[in-house]
């Protein structure tokens, strides 16, 4: 079972310094997906726009600048408001999107309740798996069954490719 964080907002795409568009947003997180942010655009096509980036970045770029390459993340203020700006780009282009950093800063907060920073692991469950494929297995031993073939559960054994050298000579 997990948990999910959502948030719809509106954006606004900042075409140049005097003019911006608002786009309407999704933020996600999911807590068996616990080092991602999921960010979908709602742009007036048949497919939203859907990016993906680490929630450490958006963390800390709520407090200051961080990330480089395809995904920026920095504080500032706009009209005496305080906003989050992110930098996105792609081979499609780039977009400078601006947040409201309160609405920003509340979800984000839900997220680290749900899962505290340095606890993802947990959430995968990492650790659980590695000790299990890694822990000693007792030798196994083949048992028949009555006429003398292995037993239907030692079958799952077997190579289901026998190799290319065949037990039959001609």
């Amino acid at each position: 079972m997990y948990t999910v964080v959502e948030r719809e907002l509106e954006l606004q795409l900042i075409l140049s310094p005097e003019r911006s568009i608002p786009v309407p947003a999704r933020l996600g997180y999911r807590t068996d997906d616990p080092y991602a942010v999921h960010m979908t655009f709602h742009i007036g096509t048949d497919h939203p726009v859907n990016w993906t980036f680490a929630r450490e970045l958006f963390v800390e770029g709520v407090f200051r600048p961080c990330g480089h390459g395809d995904v920026r993340v920095w504080p500032t203020k706009v009209g005496g408001r305080s906003v989050v700006l992110m930098a996105l780009s792609s081979p499609d282009g780039d977009a400078l999107l601006e947040a409201p950093s309160t609405q920003v800063s509340a979800w984000l907060e839900r997220t680290l309740r749900a899962v505290p920073p340095g606890s993802e692991t947990e959430q995968l469950g990492i650790d659980d798996g590695l000790a299990e494929l890694l822990a000693p297995s007792p030798r196994l031993s083949p048992s028949l069954d009555q006429g003398g073939a292995p037993a239907a559960d030692e079958l799952w054994l077997r190579d289901p490719w026998p190799s290319d050298e065949s037990q039959e000579r001609e």
